[in-house]
């Protein structure tokens, strides 16, 4: 404890530690907001809480391993998994939506929950005969191998690509809700499914492209992840997915924005705090969720739901 406390205190007190702290945490909140933002958009609209939704992140790391294991493993192939990953992950929500999801809208939770679970359990099956069960590893493109020093200490220069383009897609999904047919589209039927569909918009075919939209982010974060490079796996999506869910429950769901304060929220806090109680970081997450909880039980941007 008093070892925790000392080095949390020097790292307090050193201006470049607080910054390659807070940049590592940042990048680790990057890759939650992709996986989160997907989650809250699929409910906003939905109205299904998809608790496979971790599952698109793991089949993401994999279509990416798949797409540079076949193609070499040279840096180039890097940037096209990274291209075709969410697209694949996109295609099978889909899927997903059109044959499974589609038949339980409207019908008690417990349905929701259900079939999403079991799509969980078939997922890594299906995943651990198609690639074994072995841990699996993508290198990143070479050209973002290194690191940079920031004020004297080396970050990886993946990490700020990552947070980079996360940001930018980020930026991207703002101005596609906000300034498009589309988005103007999504954020009604989020408010008002049955206006919506009064008004002859094809509430089907929007359904169907709100979860290919939110499959491809949580595609994406895994594609993202898999070049830190981390262990790919078919269970790699357990921490995952409950870190999303945290962050929805504290943003609020159907928040993009919630989903981006949420995520900075908790990776910054366990960055930060794994310095100060590293035997009790994994409870921070919790802690703070109950604490937004018990002041606004539908998270910091979310509304009360409707009965």
């Amino acid at each position: 404890m008093i070892a925790s406390l000392s080095t949390f205190g020097d790292c307090v007190t050193d201006g470049a530690c607080l910054v390659n702290t807070g940049l590592s945490g940042l990048s680790v909140a990057m890759v939650l907001f992709l996986i989160a933002s997907g989650l809250t958009l699929i409910f906003g609209v939905l109205r299904i809480v998809n608790f496979a939704h971790g599952t698109l992140y793991m089949l993401g790391a994999f279509a990416a391993y798949w797409v540079v294991s076949r193609m070499g493993g040279t840096d180039g192939n890097f940037w096209i998994a990274l291209a075709v990953a969410p697209l694949v992950v996109a295609g099978i929500g889909g899927l997903v939506e059109v044959l499974l999801l589609r038949r339980i809208y409207g019908r008690p939770q417990y349905l929701q929950f259900l079939l999403t679970f079991g799509l969980i359990l078939l997922a890594a099956d299906v995943v651990r005969l198609t690639f074994g069960t072995e841990f699996k590893l993508i290198s990143g493109p070479g050209p973002l191998s290194g690191s940079v020093s920031i004020l004297g200490r080396p970050f990886p220069e993946y990490n700020l690509f990552l947070i980079g383009l996360a940001i930018a897609v980020a930026v991207g999904l703002w101005l596609m809700l906000q300034r498009t047919r589309l988005g103007r589209t999504i954020r009604a039927a989020a408010s008002d499914r049955e206006m919506t569909s009064a008004l002859g918009v094809n509430v089907g075919l929007l359904f169907t492209v709100v979860f290919m939209l939110g499959a491809g982010l949580g595609g994406l974060g895994g594609a993202l992840d898999a070049g830190r490079p981390v262990t790919i796996h078919p269970i790699m999506d357990v921490e995952r997915v409950l870190q999303s869910f945290i962050v929805v429950v504290i943003g609020g769901l159907g928040s993009v924005g919630g989903a981006l304060l949420g995520a900075l929220i908790i990776a910054q806090v366990s960055a930060f705090g794994i310095l100060l109680l590293p035997q009790f970081s994994a409870a921070f997450a919790f802690v703070i969720m109950a604490a937004v909880l018990l002041v606004r039980p539908w998270g910091l941007f979310g509304r009360p739901l409707e009965e």
